[in-house]
């Protein structure tokens, strides 16, 4: 029982301990809480150049000095790395390509298990444009991109996190004030990912708060 401003509140707080969860329930429990995540629709290719593509909702910008972000490809139900993981092993190049509204359809395709080495964008129909300094090459459809090279991978348990240095940006003109050198985010009509397995959500229902002064 809580006692705010003279009304108690009565209200039960579930502790859930993960040392005794398995990994299926944590990321059951943890992917519906924390959302919504950003979507990497990531572009790899493999020793031979074969190109894969697949979309990761583990992923997240880490910093700006230099600018990384991380990705946490998961294993196939095997327990061999997915093809991204394996590709960007091999390759230590790999494009983030970001996911609004009008390319959500085809990077849910892409999401489709393939064979190694089969091209998920072909799959769906998707037309790439070479990148500026890696391999992989760009999706573009897609409303932005990120050149990335792979700074490292750390492994902790069974999870794969792999850092990249963000080394070139493409954004789409309409998203881009050249004037003021910044992009127009009230613009971009992104999706987010919500609880698994199939949820989704837009996120152009916004609002503003007034950061305190420092």
């Amino acid at each position: 029982m809580l006692l705010i401003k003279g009304v108690f509140l009565t209200f039960y707080i579930m502790e859930i301990i993960f040392e005794n969860e398995s990994p299926h329930h944590a990321f059951s429990l943890l992917s519906s809480l924390i959302v919504p995540r950003p979507i990497a629709w990531v572009t790899s290719v493999n020793l031979e150049g074969k190109i894969n593509a697949a979309p990761y909702s583990l992923f997240n910008l880490l910093g700006v000095q230099p600018p990384i972000l991380g990705l946490c490809p998961e294993n196939y139900k095997s327990g061999l790395p997915k093809d991204t993981a394996r590709n960007i092993r091999d390759t230590h190049e790999f494009v983030v390509n970001l996911v609004d509204e009008e390319s959500a359809q085809a990077m849910n395709i892409t999401s489709a298990a393939l064979p190694y080495g089969e091209n998920e964008l072909e799959l769906a129909n998707v037309e790439t444009l070479p990148s500026s300094i890696v391999k992989p090459p760009r999706i573009a459809q897609a409303p932005a991109s990120l050149e990335c090279l792979e700074w490292g991978t750390l492994q902790i348990g069974e999870n794969r996190l792999i850092i990249g240095l963000i080394k070139r940006l493409h954004v789409r003109d309409e998203y881009y004030d050249s004037k003021n050198n910044h992009i127009k985010s009230a613009s971009l009509k992104m999706i987010g990912r919500m609880a698994p397995p199939n949820t989704y959500c837009r996120t152009m229902d916004r609002f503003t708060m007034i950061k305190p002064e420092e």
